[in-house]
């Protein structure tokens, strides 16, 4: 991570396998993240539905780039596509 980049914030669950997929694809990545862990009850999950429109884990913020978003695969996508090539840099 740049001295510039500011930390993802991952909406999570303790032991979700799709939750677990993101944090893993993070730390491959080596991108800095910050964990939110959420109410295990589906309509308690207000935090994650302010900031993401669903209450559905996990979901990511990366303020670098203004980008919000939940879906594992879509957010491991976006995550190899976005900071997947810095190593070259």
């Amino acid at each position: 991570m740049s001295e510039s980049e500011l930390p993802i914030t991952i909406y999570r669950l303790q032991a979700c396998p799709f939750c677990e997929r993101v944090v893993r694809t993070l730390t491959e990545l080596d991108v800095d993240y910050r964990s939110r862990y959420i109410e295990p009850m589906h309509s308690a999950r207000n935090a994650v539905k302010r900031v993401t429109g669903v209450r559905t884990v996990p979901a990511i913020i990366d303020r670098n780039t203004g980008v919000t978003m939940a879906e594992s695969a879509n957010i491991v996508e976006y995550l190899e596509r976005t900071y997947g090539e810095r190593g070259g840099q």
